[in-house]
């Protein structure tokens, strides 16, 4: 098992230089398996290219040739981990992926997806998008039965639960274990000659299967990555479903009873997802201009623009602007490449902060009542100064509106939204937020206008949709839920 891990002498986080103010994407996970074993780890880098969006801390590809499995892993970006030296030792049939946001554990060496084991029943590896609230009492368990952990991530939970599970088959040793593990999990399973993908049964986070264009199958995060790698006949992974894909053939069980409401992440279509996703039979792109026009609905003010804080919130923008009747234009122009970067800032670097990841367009701007769109407000660090930075570009109103309502609870189902302290609105009224910004106004969408551009209705117990980080109202008992990095004082 090859693993070779960069130095970084001067190690920087880019969300410190960009002031960054977004609830950090959870992971991406991938699954292959081709009946001719033609080009997998490539085709596994492709996948995990269209997923990057969930994660950009680090990455990895495992591969099975029916017999033995190999894994490449290191911190960075898909696009540098993977060399054609690196993809090259990569051959098999059957494969699975993963690029990661650290959500259970810190982002260290020893966290790095997917896990690779050998057992009894041979080679075994898994990645996991989500987060377990029951990992410490797993774990715990683990530990008293003398297993020797070596990461803190809920990641390894899994695989030597299913490493020392009973049954016949993968299959057995799944379906016994799945009943233990509480919380939000869309798993990918390696073993020798197939691959396997299981969903929670309350389907916290999205999972989809799909034919390749050469006779095999592939399960991933999004539709996305299915579509980029020709997939046809795309179906979503139901909760507590479990597909075993085996080159051409695909089998598929429901292992667990759906819960009765389900709790799809509604961020999901707030920020996370690619807009050329489709989760729920429902485009994002098309929900996140329904956002933009429920927003309008809501809360419209005299203006002469509209302005999105690109990516993710322009799909809202021009929904904010077609239902207003108020011009769209660009007024920010984001640098798309400040990714992740080992090079210290200087110390008037750092205090740009915004200026790194944003520049103003004043010849858009100069003279203008503004309103900006932004999918989110979370800590509040990066919403003052880009009120500044249209100010200082001529803007003669600033307007702020949001495409959700006010977080005000952390997300214990894998999205790193920090502690409730963390979080603006936890602290803060919507007229102390507004001073603090500095904005001539601000506005969050509603929790019924959400719902109804999410899921065509207003909220309610029976939406189907996880909407704990703004209500509080957590679809599991959230009591043994532990920090992002509570396991951390174990390992050094």
């Amino acid at each position: 098992m090859k693993r070779s891990i960069p130095v970084r002498a001067v190690p920087a986080d880019p969300n410190e230089l960009a002031a960054d103010d977004v609830a950090h994407d959870e992971c991406g996970v991938l699954g292959i398996s081709t009946p001719h074993g033609e080009g997998v780890a490539q085709l596994s880098f492709f996948g995990l290219f269209a997923l990057q969006h969930r994660g950009q801390e680090a990455a990895g590809i495992a591969v099975s040739d029916g017999k033995r499995a190999r894994v490449h892993k290191e911190p960075g970006l898909v696009s540098t981990v993977f060399t054609p030296e690196a993809l090259a030792p990569l051959t098999g049939y059957h494969a699975i992926g993963h690029t990661r946001y650290s959500t259970t554990g810190s982002n260290a060496e020893r966290n790095i997806q997917p896990f690779l084991v050998e057992t009894m029943h041979g080679p075994l590896s898994v990645a996991h998008n989500g987060n377990l609230v029951n990992a410490t009492t797993l774990r715990d368990e683990l530990l008293h039965k003398g297993f020797g952990l070596t990461a803190t991530s809920d990641t390894e939970v899994f695989t030597l639960m299913l490493a020392a599970a009973g049954g016949q088959t993968w299959q057995e040793r799944i379906e016994r274990t799945l009943p233990a593990w509480k919380g939000a999990f869309s798993l990918v399973i390696l073993a020798a000659d197939q691959v396997m993908a299981v969903r929670d049964p309350w389907g916290f986070r999205p999972l989809s299967v799909g034919r390749l264009p050469n006779g095999g199958h592939a399960v991933a995060s999004e539709t996305c990555a299915l579509t980029t790698l020709g997939c046809v006949d795309i179906d979503e992974v139901r909760p507590g479903e479990m597909v075993t894909l085996r080159g051409a053939e695909i089998e598929r069980t429901q292992v667990l009873a759906p819960q009765a409401n389900g709790a799809r992440c509604t961020f999901e279509f707030v920020y996370f997802s690619r807009p050329d996703s489709v989760w729920a039979d429902k485009s994002v792109h098309h929900v996140r201009q329904q956002l933009g026009v429920e927003l309008a609905r809501e809360s419209m003010v005299d203006a002469d623009v509209v302005i999105p804080v690109p990516d993710s919130s322009i799909p809202a923008a021009i929904g904010f602007s077609t239902e207003s009747g108020l011009p769209f234009n660009d007024g920010l122009i984001k640098n798309r490449y400040i990714g992740r970067t080992f090079i210290e800032p200087t110390q008037d670097i750092r205090e740009r902060g915004v200026a790194l990841k944003f520049n103003a367009l004043t010849e858009n701007l100069e003279g203008k009542r503004v309103i900006m769109i932004d999918d989110s407000l979370v800590r509040g660090t990066t919403a003052g100064p880009l009120v500044k930075l249209l100010r200082d570009a001529g803007a003669a109103e600033v307007h702020m509106r949001i495409t959700c309502p006010p977080i005000t609870h952390a997300c214990h189902f894998g999205v790193d939204m920090g502690h409730d302290d963390d979080l603006m609105a936890a602290r803060l009224s919507v007229a102390e937020m507004e001073a603090h910004i500095g904005a001539d106004s601000l506005a969050f969408l509603s929790l019924d206008g959400m719902m109804r551009a999410v899921a065509g209705r207003e909220a309610g117990a029976d939406d189907g949709h996880c909407n704990a980080c703004f209500t509080g109202d957590y679809p599991i008992s959230v009591g043994d839920a532990q920090a992002k990095l509570a396991f951390e004082g174990v390992l050094n």
